[in-house]
């Protein structure tokens, strides 16, 4: 998935309005560069073998951690974390946001070991742009 021509992630955005449905944008070795809408809630979930890096472009959202006590962590637009991996968490925004994500291509995006996931959760590992 090589590009040769700058990506254009405002483009990008305006391409598809569903949340928790990442687009990958690129790839930089073996991870996958993704854009998601966050609204709402996503589901408690866990990635065994690897971090998940997440950087807000736009808006402001919250991700539960259980490590191992639960606390919450509040992330504005321009602000990064990192879920270390085998860290339960649950990403959420309650205004909207757009995020994008760091992860090794062919991660699932509602981890290893999830509860039930809800209707609006897109499961997959990306959608090519």
């Amino acid at each position: 998935m090589g590009c040769m021509n700058p990506i254009d992630l405002n483009e990008v955005l305006a391409s598809f309005d569903a949340a928790w449905s990442p687009r990958i944008v690129s790839r930089v070795n073996d991870y996958d560069v993704r854009l998601a809408r966050f609204d709402g809630e996503h589901v408690w979930h866990v990635h065994r073998d690897t971090d998940e890096f997440f950087l807000v472009l736009d808006g402001e959202i919250e991700i539960g951690l259980r490590d191992p006590d639960e606390r919450v962590v509040t992330l504005g637009k321009a602000q990064a974390f990192v879920v270390p991996k085998g860290v339960h968490h649950k990403p959420s925004s309650k205004a909207g946001a757009s995020v994008l994500l760091v992860e090794p291509a062919g991660t699932l995006s509602v981890g290893d070991d999830h509860d039930e996931v809800p209707g609006h959760v897109d499961v997959t590992t990306g959608h090519l742009v």
